[in-house]
């Protein structure tokens, strides 16, 4: 068979992880063998797939349970890309082997669950509050009061009055803090959340503020002692989405639930101003056709352009002033616009012809400002794009239909295949942490710089590696092996290094390390060390989302699993 256009040689995008040598790369979708590398043991071949090559299996998803192919043609009960909602979090089995490809070149990667956890530290359960810069973060024993009648919030996790939360018997969490060891910065409790769980999405630092949602709140902290920023924020009904990134000048945007009944809808709009707390414009998701809903919806800002995608379209809203722009709605041979990811560049991820022989996923990128298409890339048929890891490059991972394969593309300027990863390695990024994910870019544990994608890979035990994947031609250009006996995790790529968050454990604190991206030395360098004494607090982060900015480390809660008995942790601040 000849190669498709667009298709690189080699088919480089990954070879399946622990797999045995592959034939030579043949048409559209056959897996070209990397060499053995790394020790990685041998498996024996998988039976034959569409083109003659053998299949490897696909790695569990972010719920660690394979998920289904929506129906795109009908509304699911809780919208989502034409998902169902996942299960509730818990921790996967150890992940499988590699997976096939559809742009015919190989395959990769593999999708570790969150945990939600509480904790609890010698039997007892603690709270932690901060004073101002003459206090010290201390951890105090709390209640734990019930939401009110009203839909309020009884026991914010901000009270906006410079108290922080907890009550009496303060024990200092600095205590006993090493030489070399960073301190803790404050401390804060989650608010009450019912006992079927709520989310906790989103994280945005700026110069001055740690800001934070929380169940039914949005709540802000300095960045250095943890006061109080500005009052909290609440909300009628709980928070369902968030815009992950802000805009330029410091603008989020917040959806919150329309009612508390099982039908309700995440429509409901808030503009925030992250500096200063100040609420902006206000806007309702309307419904789109038959079976386009906004149950469950996924919101994104690229430029000046708030994307909010339903279940089979998406509306655009002016982010400064909440005018509706424009709508992306069906189009061509019955595609269904059902996912959305912004940032530098607006994707979109529609399904197209479902039912039909001709079904299958297109890719496309939109101007933010018109909504019209710049290019279409048309996935093969039996492969959904599952998460868009960048946008810019963009850096899709795909699963088949049967949801047992899966493959991770870079697409070039033009939306044609630009590589695909070929590695051996078995990766684990955390993807999706809340019941209602919606959202294309849920993916955690996972960086992408101009030139380079770089990936966790999974370890049962001990100490896992990072793996640099060359965007140009999908294969390793380096390697590098967690410093301590646990995983170590991407935070992100910036002026020429990949920061990096290594875990604590139940007995040491967590790093932050840095690695430098060029060159031949790629050994990691602490920049960060947690402290020993609070190692309990910070292993216990299970659901999670972590940042590194101007010298501080931050570590929240993404998921509330509403136990009445304890107070759950919402978020920890480390710095020197």
């Amino acid at each position: 068979m000849t190669q498709p256009p667009e298709q690189p040689p080699s088919g480089g995008y990954g070879a399946p992880p622990n797999q045995p040598p592959q034939p030579p790369s043949g048409g559209f979708g056959a897996p070209v063998p990397p060499a053995p590398g790394y020790g990685y043991p041998q498996q024996q071949p998988q039976q034959s797939g569409p083109y003659g090559y053998p299949q490897q299996p696909q790695q569990p998803g972010p719920y660690g349970q394979p998920q289904q192919p929506g129906p795109y043609g009908q509304q699911p009960p809780y919208g989502g890309y034409g998902y169902p909602p996942p299960s509730p979090q818990f921790t996967p089995p150890p992940p499988g082997g590699g997976s096939r490809n559809p742009f015919k070149g190989k395959p990769a990667l593999v999708i570790a669950a969150a945990v939600a956890g509480l904790l609890v530290v010698g039997g007892t359960v603690w709270a932690v509050t901060s004073g101002g810069d003459d206090k010290k973060p201390v951890a105090e024993q709390s209640d734990s009061p019930e939401p009110s009648a009203s839909g309020t919030v009884d026991d914010p996790a901000n009270p906006g009055d410079g108290s922080g939360d907890g009550g009496k018997d303060a024990e200092d969490l600095n205590a006993g803090r090493k030489s070399g060891e960073a301190k803790v910065l404050w401390y804060k409790e989650a608010p009450d959340a019912p006992g079927s769980g709520a989310d906790a999405p989103g994280m945005w630092i700026t110069g001055k503020t740690a800001v934070k949602a929380a169940y039914k709140e949005v709540v802000a902290y300095d960045v250095g002692n943890g006061d109080p920023a500005w009052p909290a924020v609440t909300f009628p009904q709980k928070i369902c989405a968030v815009t992950a990134e802000k805009s330029s000048d410091g603008k989020i945007v917040v959806a919150y639930e329309s009612g508390v009944s099982d039908n309700a809808k995440c429509n409901q709009l808030q503009q925030l101003d992250l500096n200063t707390g100040a609420k902006g414009w206000t806007a309702v998701v309307p419904d789109g056709d038959l079976f386009d809903s906004a149950i469950s919806i996924g919101l994104s800002v690229t430029g000046r352009t708030l994307m909010v995608g339903r279940s089979q379209s998406g509306i655009a809203y002016d982010v400064d002033t909440g005018k509706k722009l424009y709508e992306k709605k069906k189009y061509g041979a019955a595609c269904f616009p059902g996912g959305f990811a912004g940032g530098a560049r607006l994707i979109s991820v529609s399904s197209c012809g479902a039912g039909s022989s001709t079904e299958h996923d297109e890719v496309q990128e939109l101007d933010p400002a018109t909504g019209k298409a710049r290019w279409t890339k048309s996935i093969p048929k039996g492969w959904s794009v599952s998460h868009v890891y960048s946008v810019d490059p963009v850096v899709l991972y795909m699963t088949d239909s049967d949801d047992k394969h899966w493959n991770i593309s870079t697409l070039k300027a033009d939306g044609s295949v630009r590589s695909q990863v070929d590695s051996k390695a078995t990766f684990a990024p955390s993807c999706g942490s809340s019941f209602l994910d919606s959202d294309l870019q849920g993916c955690e544990d996972v960086a992408v710089d101009a030139t380079t994608l770089y990936l966790p890979t999974d370890a049962t035990t001990g100490a896992n590696q990072i793996v640099a994947i060359d965007l140009a031609t999908g294969k390793e250009k380096w390697r590098v092996k967690s410093p301590e006996s646990v995983s170590m995790v991407p935070i992100k790529a910036e002026g020429g290094k990949l920061l990096a968050y290594v875990e604590a454990s139940y007995g040491a604190g967590g790093q932050v390390v840095s690695v430098p991206t060029a060159g031949s030395s790629h050994a990691t360098t602490k920049l960060l060390q947690m402290p020993e004494g609070t190692a309990q607090i910070e292993s216990s982060f299970f659901s999670r989302d972590i940042d590194y900015v101007d010298g501080r480390f931050y570590i929240s809660s993404t998921r509330l699993n509403g136990n009445d008995d304890t107070k759950e942790k919402l978020m920890l601040a480390y710095g020197k």
